[in-house]
């Protein structure tokens, strides 16, 4: 015989979760509106692991007995005041920075692709041609260039545009690309 257990929740499991649900939800609510959207941006990979971390803290909380609703508050403040933390030190120190977040890489100068920031970046070409392709691009000869951001996002930015050379100041090989704006 099946056991339906797993399948049915009792009135008191049904209003637990109600209950956390709602309270979790209010302490997001308030800890986000303390600490600002970027609490959910992809500014650097730290910044994408908090907020998966923060999901995690949620669907545990609301679905399980354990973490209890306070322990699942308190660990979504502790969440958001290290990432406060962290991103007031990439401010305020280089190295922080430098150490949280990872570089911008050049993967495509002009026409030209960079294997070797490929095989660094662990893209595959197939990775890139479609990234081209959701860009718009059709022949290699439009693109000035293709960046992996420090997000983990890959730029394609097309020829005849202008570009001021200032924005690849802090991404790897970048001097492949101002050569093509000259």
């Amino acid at each position: 015989m099946i056991d339906s257990d797993w399948m049915w929740s009792g009135t008191s499991a049904v209003l637990s979760m109600l209950v956390s649900a709602f309270g979790i939800y209010i302490a997001l609510l308030v800890l986000t509106r303390l600490a600002g959207l970027r609490s959910f941006s992809k500014m650097s990979s730290f910044d994408f692991a908090i907020t998966v971390a923060l999901g995690s803290i949620l669907a545990t909380t609301i679905l399980s007995k354990s973490p209890a609703l306070t322990t699942g508050a308190l660990a979504l403040a502790w969440l958001y005041l290290i990432q406060y933390g962290v991103a007031r030190g990439r401010r305020l120190f280089p190295w922080v920075e430098r150490l949280v977040d990872n570089e911008p890489i050049v993967l495509m100068a002009g026409e030209q692709v960079l294997s070797a920031n490929m095989s660094t970046a662990r893209i595959t070409r197939g990775d890139l041609n479609s990234k081209l392709r959701l860009a718009g691009i059709t022949h290699p000869d439009q693109v000035l260039a293709v960046i992996l951001e420090s997000t983990g996002d890959v730029s394609v930015l097309r020829r005849g545009e202008p570009v001021d050379p200032r924005l690849f100041e802090d991404v790897r090989d970048s001097d492949r690309i101002v050569q093509q704006v000259r």
